[in-house]
């Protein structure tokens, strides 16, 4: 959206004041629309699409400041600016409190009012090009398999982009089945090493006498087998990034060869006398607590700071429950195409079964249970028989909140029902949020402020 291609309600109870403005902005080059009082303008906040709205403070029933908290709740991206009487400016600045971009006092001068105009509108489109490049950034990160646009995934992707552009050492942490790797290869391919090669070990799946040998590399007679020289994996990713997955896993006295190798930079082939320069960025994870390794003697603390620079941590899956309709579907999508299947979705009630699942493998679970479904399916639909008989149990023994003698927090509990109900309409339509809003009988803006009131604000599809 340019600024002049912007749309701007007046809304005055005075016809001069609405006329004034009115011609004022045509001449601007805006699109104009009017209201003499709250309620007309909040029909036109329901159903058109205004980037701002010019209000008079004090009128007939409500006021403007009625008119911001109700016009927040249908159209939350609308920037409202107040306009008020000389010596009333205390009801302006508590508009401000509640959300106004900026006041006006009478008489203003139509200078004053181009430039706070200009200015809100600017505010307005830096905003939505901002959300366009954090659209950018998800688009990308989802070409790796990271799927998920809830906030707590909003919260990674923002962090991917801050810590790529450094040189600075990562370490994630994970619950198993986060998807942890993904992650490390996004910090990869969007850092400006991303023509560099991308080295992953398993440091728990190693032989720890060979774990040295895949590191560091080693010289032919090192070792019984060495039969010829081998350079190690910080050799082979110089340049570039290497990821250490589970690094807690490493015994102490590699920790130590580990440590030389962050701090001077330098390796030295097992069975070597020269040292050898590499220049490696290391991205490591684990599933265990460092510090308490640390605790209990088994991890150096010297080299958890060294690997510790930069902290990443990925929710796992049955924290963030509303990304699990975007993850089916892409599971669907990529296993039909591997299975040459023409699965097109899931009934109600799988939907339902998954949506309250806790999902203790968290993303590589649901991965394992899609796969699973879609390879059995004899038809388009994934029913509850093609589920594992654990989702099953899981619903069976779930019970239902009641009234007890110590009373409930009810206005969790309702936030919570709406929750699974947005949750659940938007499994049913996909993720697509006007399909959502439509079966829940509610416009679509206001699904929309629903979901970024309760956190589950995640960018899918409007259309």
């Amino acid at each position: 959206m340019a600024a002049k291609d912007a749309r701007i309600l007046v809304v005055d109870d005075e016809r001069s004041m609405q006329e004034f403005l009115e011609i004022f902005l045509r001449r601007e080059g805006y699109g104009v629309v009017t209201a003499s009082d709250v309620d007309a303008a909040l029909a036109h906040l329901e159903h058109d699409d205004i980037d701002l709205v010019i209000t008079d403070m004090q009128m007939p029933g409500k006021t403007g400041l009625d008119l911001i908290l109700e016009g927040r709740e249908v159209s939350p991206e609308t920037v409202m600016i107040v306009v008020t009487a000389f010596g009333t400016t205390d009801s302006a600045i508590a508009a401000m409190k509640e959300g106004a971009y900026d006041y006006l006092t009478k008489p203003f001068k139509v200078d004053e009012l181009r430039i706070v105009i200009e200015k809100a509108l600017e505010k307005k489109v830096l905003a939505r090009e901002n959300r366009r490049l954090r659209q950018e950034l998800r688009s990308q990160s989802r070409d790796r398999n990271i799927i998920g646009h809830s906030r707590a995934m909003q919260e990674v992707y923002d962090l991917i982009a801050q810590v790529a552009e450094t040189k600075t050492n990562v370490l994630v942490y994970g619950e198993s089945g986060t998807g942890k790797e993904l992650v490390a290869r996004a910090i990869h391919d969007q850092s400006d090493r991303h023509d560099r090669p991308f080295v992953a070990i398993n440091c728990g799946a190693i032989p720890e006498n060979l774990l040295e040998s895949e590191l560091f590399g080693h010289v032919k007679g090192a070792f019984t087998g060495a039969v010829q020289t081998k350079e190690g994996l910080f050799e082979t990713a110089s340049g570039g990034t290497l990821f250490l997955d589970e690094i807690g896993e490493i015994s102490l006295p590699l920790q130590v060869k580990l440590l030389r190798a962050l701090q001077e930079k330098t390796i030295r082939r097992v069975g070597d006398t020269v040292d050898r320069k590499v220049d490696v960025r290391i991205v490591s994870a684990t599933n265990r607590r460092l510090e308490d390794e640390i605790a209990a003697g088994r991890f150096r603390e010297d080299v958890y700071y060294r690997l510790n620079v930069i902290q990443l941590t990925l929710p796992p899956l049955r924290e963030r429950l509303e990304d699990i309709p975007l993850l089916t579907q892409h599971f669907i999508r990529r296993f039909n195409d591997e299975l040459g299947k023409s699965v097109e979705g899931m009934t109600p009630e799988a939907c339902d079964r998954l949506a309250h699942y806790g999902f203790p493998g968290n993303v590589r679970e649901l991965e394992n249970l899609i796969e699973r479904a879609v390879a059995l399916a004899r038809g388009s639909v994934i029913d509850c028989d093609l589920l594992p008989p654990t989702l099953t149990e899981d619903r069976a023994g779930r019970v239902e909140p009641r009234i007890s003698q110590d009373g409930v927090d009810l206005e969790r509990m309702v936030a919570d029902y709406e929750r699974s109900l947005l949750l659940e309409a938007l499994s049913l339509t996909g993720g697509v949020k006007k399909k959502a809003a439509r079966l829940l009988g509610i416009t679509f803006r206001s699904f929309r402020y629903r979901l970024e009131k309760l956190g589950v604000d995640d960018g899918r599809s409007d259309d």
